[in-house]
């Protein structure tokens, strides 16, 4: 009998204790509704009617996969990029959307076709601090609702098509010729 009574006590003991590790931070509902964002620690809950759900703080970094982009002077390009975000609000970041990660990865890929189809190639190739900054903003302004911050996106990868690659290897060589001729200068007779 005493063994029963220890070990439904022991039973309950591991039901109610959660631990909140330095990195997280805890949404704690009752019933359904939050009551508190608990700090990293030791943490009771009453079983069954207490639930903590815990949330990651560091910044994450996520790949934005390939998208195929045509720019403002109908070139298609792939472009890949990568984000970077942390979660600034545990609650919100719980409660305003349902899979944050999910969300924020579809955001990014629209977001990115978006901004890249604003520019032309040749800007699309030159200031990709420029567009960085414009996906940033969007997304910081979507995010910020569910209680994320974006804290850096960068363009990873431009891939052109090989025709266009031919061409701009011809205007190289074109313009390297042109050099050429004019750093020889003309000829002086003697």
């Amino acid at each position: 009998m005493i063994a029963a009574v220890v070990l439904v006590a022991l039973a309950l003991a591991a039901l109610s204790t959660r631990v909140v590790k330095q990195y997280e931070k805890g949404v704690l509902f009752r019933l359904g509704r939050v009551i508190a964002v608990k700090e990293p620690g030791l943490r009771f809950i009453v079983p069954v009617v207490d639930q903590l759900r815990k949330v990651s703080l560091p910044i994450i970094t996520m790949p934005i996969q390939s998208q195929g982009i045509i720019t403002r002077d109908n070139v298609s390009v792939d472009i890949s990029a990568v984000a970077y975000f942390r979660v600034v609000d545990a609650e919100r970041s719980v409660v305003a959307i349902e899979n944050v990660y999910e969300a924020i990865d579809q955001i990014a890929q629209t977001t990115l076709r978006k901004v890249v189809g604003q520019h032309s190639l040749d800007e699309a190739l030159a200031e990709t601090d420029v567009i960085n900054a414009g996906i940033r903003q969007i997304l910081d302004t979507t995010t910020l609702e569910w209680g994320v911050e974006v804290t850096f996106v960068e363009l990873k990868d431009i891939q052109l098509p090989d025709s266009m690659k031919r061409a701009m290897a011809r205007q190289a060589e074109a313009e390297r010729e042109k050099r050429a001729k004019n750093y020889c200068g003309p000829k002086v007779d003697r």
